[in-house]
């Protein structure tokens, strides 16, 4: 290993929404005594969210998949004890089956306050949930550099998350409608490129200086250099429902940080497209998750996705190899073979609406579905 090797140590946060295991609709006003349970066995490992039916956690810094497994399977677990015992429980999904998002409160916190204020109706609408995975570059102009680079590979990782496929009762036709909902507030959507750590320590100076945002935080980009560790952290994906999806996702996006990473260690890099081509991925991955096509830019052809993910699993064989994460990444194939969160969802309704129940009934099934999804494998 080189001297200047990074760590890429690893972090995982997840925002979950509370529903009412009665009613499985949104718990838009649980308990107070909720959250001091949760952070009494969790402490800062967990936190709550804009929205008092959500609640945010964080893992450790992580040195292994396997850590962060350990670690992500205790923060869902103890989630859903104590929800379970005020009668709730944490669904990991983007956005929830039916609810409204007019009748949910948001949480009385300063920041929360002062972001409901700022942005008005377009906050409140915020009724979703996302997973972001940080991997640390501790070098700042390295950091920028593979910041750069990552951005290619985002539509690849939203297309193996994506668990939003219903809002306010209605079916979407978008694999992660999530994204339609974050892309009204500013600052979001694909990153710009930057030239150096210093260039972007000065586009975000200019925005701090005149008083629009108070530091990078405010930044929602799907892809950043985190403001609070040195890190880059992936913001595109929906919260993946199985814990397993989560971690694939997380070792995969490690993996191809390390690989741009040996790219500039051999005085390469990947080639760099323009956002308007990137975006154009990015919907094709919200419209049609894993079941669909993105287009090769180097070829001027959609490719399957399934095809897609087998060349990004041998380019990363190396870096998985490296990560004792090979199990981890091939099971890709395993999310497109079986469907993500989304297509689970839409394939439970279709079915139950098919044996004559009704719409209603059928929008429950899929909370619980999602609500025994969530502890999976924990």
């Amino acid at each position: 290993m080189g001297l200047d090797e990074p760590t890429f140590t690893i972090g995982i946060e997840e925002e979950y929404l509370l529903v009412d295991l009665e009613t499985r609709d949104l718990a838009s006003d649980p308990p107070a005594e909720l959250m001091t349970l949760c952070q009494d066995a969790l402490a800062d490992h967990v936190s709550p969210e804009f929205l008092r039916c959500q609640i945010e956690v964080g893992t450790p810094v992580c040195s292994s998949i396997a850590q962060a497994r350990q670690e992500l399977t205790h923060l869902r677990s103890t989630i859903a004890e104590v929800a379970g015992k005020f009668g709730l429980a944490p669904i990991a999904a983007s956005t929830h089956p039916f609810a409204e998002w007019d009748r949910q409160h948001h949480t009385d916190k300063e920041r929360y306050n002062a972001l409901a204020q700022s942005m008005q109706v377009v906050a409140q609408r915020l009724l979703i949930c996302g997973m972001h995975v940080h991997v640390e570059i501790a070098d700042d102009d390295m950091r920028i550099d593979l910041f750069n680079q990552l951005t290619y590979f985002l539509p690849h990782l939203l297309a193996l998350s994506t668990s939003s496929p219903f809002w306010r009762g209605h079916k979407t036709g978008l694999k992660s409608y999530r994204l339609s909902v974050f892309n009204e507030l500013p600052r979001t959507g694909l990153p710009q490129q930057f030239d150096s750590a210093s260039e972007y320590d000065r586009t975000i100076g200019i925005l701090v200086k005149a008083g629009v945002i108070e530091d990078a935080t405010k930044v929602w980009w799907d892809l950043r250099p985190s403001a609070r560790f040195p890190t880059i952290e992936m913001r595109i994906s929906d919260v993946a429902t199985r814990v397993e999806d989560t971690l694939t996702i997380a070792a995969l996006y490690r993996c191809i940080t390390r690989m741009l990473w040996r790219l500039r260690r051999g005085n390469q890099r990947w080639r760099q497209y323009s956002g308007f081509l990137v975006a154009e991925n990015r919907w094709q991955a919200q419209r049609h998750g894993t079941s669909g096509e993105l287009v090769d830019f180097g070829k001027g052809e959609c490719v399957p996705f399934a095809e897609l993910i087998e060349e990004l699993i041998d380019l990363t064989r190396e870096d998985a190899e490296y990560f004792d994460c090979v199990a981890e990444v091939e099971r890709a194939r395993d999310i497109v073979r079986d469907g993500t969160s989304a297509d689970r969802q839409l394939e439970i309704f279709d079915k139950v609406v098919a044996s004559g129940a009704s719409q209603t009934e059928a929008f429950q099934s899929v909370v619980d579905f999602l609500v025994s999804e969530t502890r999976r494998d924990c």
